[in-house]
This record gives C-alpha cells, structure tokens and sequence, in this order.
C-alpha cells in the first residue's frame, strides 16, 4: 500500500471513530498513542481531502452558522446559543436556563455537577420551579466543597437542590475542595463518601462544568497549589478546579491537591456540557474547548464567535 493510501485509510479511521462512534478526541488519542492535537489535526485533513463532508446550516435552519463553525473547529458534538441581552444579569439568566433545558434533553442517567456562576444560576432557578421528574437517576458533585460564602461553589448544596427538584438521588462530598497536603488529600480519598462519590464519576453520562476566566474571583489559593506556574504557563482560564492555557493544556502542579474528578473520567463522560457567564473573555472559551474535555457548549453567540477567531499562540 502506498503511503498516501496508508495516510488515508488512518484519516478515515480515526474520523469515523470520531464521527460515528462518538469517541472523544481523548479517547482517540490515548488509542493510537498519541497527542489530542494531532487528532485535531487529523480530522482537520480528512475534511481538506473529501473524506468527511460538512453540511452547513443556513441561518434559520436548524443549528447556527457559528455553532457548526465551532464543531469544526473545535470537534464539539453541539451546544446551545443565546443572543446577548441587555445585562450580564439577564444574560446569565438566560444562559442559565439553556444550560439546564439542553442537559435534560441528553437523555442521561447520572448527572454530574460542577459550580461557578452559571451552574449557581441555574440552581437557583430550578430551586424556584415545581419538583419534577427529568430522568435523572443521581446527582453528583464533580469538586468538593468550597468554603468561600458565594453559595454557587457550595457543591453538595447545589447537588441537594437539583436532585430534589428533579426527584433524583443525590450523592454528596463530605470534603473540602483542596486539601492543605498530600497526606490530608490520601486520607480523604479512603473515605467512604470520597468512594461513593468515586464510583459515580466513573459513571456519569452527563457533566455540567462551568468555564471561568483566570485571574478569577473567588482565586482558590491558587499560589499555594501553583506557586508561579500558571504565570509561567500563560494559564487564561478555569474547568472546574483546573486551570488550563489557550493551547487547551492542562497545567499540573505538585502541590496542587485538589479533590475533583480526575480529567481522565471526565473525558471518558458521553456528554459534558460547559457553560460560561457573560463576561467569559474569548481566549478563555477557546481554550477551554482545546483541551478536547468539553463536548458541547453553552454560551453567547458573540462569545463564541469571538473564540472561533482567537489564535493559539
């Protein structure tokens, strides 16, 4: 065989696992050994040699132009857009109520939840409405429990409302959401609650994360888990509890002792959804979806638009 039919066949294997089987860049990557950007890569050349074709919607019809845009670009499976409204309040009204519509619509079982303003907001909202059955079977917390006063990082908090208002069971943390050393995090992990909860990441078909600029308020002693290293590594934005750059790299850190689902369960989740608030800057949208986690979005529609045209470099 030649090596350009070698290079194709390759390409049409890893976009059908991709298009077909809904496999995660992630997952593609770790199967083939190697990196999620060349996987992006890949799929990028099999639409620029015809064997993946795109079909775009025109305006009005079904999906928006700048949401398949992001698809291509960014190898997300879908999402939801809001126009922007009048204040960042209504818009992350708004924002609030699309993400919980669109997670209902997964068709999932076991729903984990994350926090931040939006995951907030949309407690909030739910917490107003009737209870209601929505199919979820159980509610987990995807960080643990910040004791900062805002109540949208409260995590078992906003797991006790959504799992009350969708007459779910919940499943709850015991702990708090970093711990001061190595040896505080190994004993958190033997708790039973800490199992518990373990054991539903391992099971969720739904992950609700929301996607914060970085600087960030509240901060989450980010110098003592990072010291200078997100300076170092030109971190612009937060998932959950990680920090990651515009390239969408993860940034680690040896003292960083976070008790959170690990990146590698979250990226085996059939459906996770990220959300972000009014004021997300475009570098962080974007580099949230780089890091190949996130496979449908909930934003603005400027806020994507502004993210599709944001560089790497």
């Amino acid at each position: 065989m030649s090596v350009r039919k070698e290079k194709m066949k390759k390409l049409a294997e890893i976009a059908r696992l991709y298009y077909e089987q809904d496999q995660t860049q992630s997952q593609i990557a770790k199967a083939y050994g190697v990196s999620r950007p060349l996987v992006s890569r890949m799929l990028k050349e099999a639409k620029e040699y015809g064997i993946v074709t795109v079909h775009i919607a025109a305006p009005g019809e079904g999906e928006s132009l700048i949401l398949n845009q992001a698809k291509n670009l960014f190898g997300i499976q879908g999402g939801a857009l809001i126009p922007q409204e009048n204040s960042d309040y209504m818009t992350n009204q708004a924002l609030a109520d699309a993400a919980f519509r669109y997670i209902t619509g997964l068709g999932g079982r076991n729903l984990g939840l994350g926090w931040g303003t939006i995951v907030g907001e949309m407690v909030s909202l739910l917490e107003k409405a009737p209870p209601q059955r929505m199919g979820f079977r159980t509610v987990s917390p995807l960080v643990g429990n910040s004791n900062v006063s805002n109540r949208n990082y409260h995590s078992n908090e906003s797991v006790r409302i959504v799992a009350q208002q969708t007459m779910a069971e919940p499943v709850y943390l015991y702990a708090p959401a970093f711990a001061g050393t190595l040896q505080e995090r190994q004993l958190i992990e033997q708790m039973e609650s800490f199992r518990q909860v373990y054991g539903k990441w391992e099971k969720i078909d739904v992950a609700l994360v929301n996607i914060g600029n970085y600087p960030s308020t509240p901060d989450f002693a980010s110098v003592a888990r990072y010291g200078r290293l997100l300076s170092e590594k030109h971190a612009v934005g937060r998932l959950l509890a990680y920090y990651f750059n515009r390239q969408g790299e993860i940034i680690r850190s040896d003292t960083d002792y976070a008790i959170q689902i690990p990146t590698q369960l979250l990226g085996r989740c059939k459906h996770v959804v990220g959300v972000c608030s009014a004021n997300v800057r475009p570098q962080t949208l974007a580099g949230a979806l780089r890091t190949g986690l996130i496979h449908h979005i909930i934003a603005t529609e400027s806020s994507l638009r502004a993210a599709a045209e944001c560089r790497e470099d």
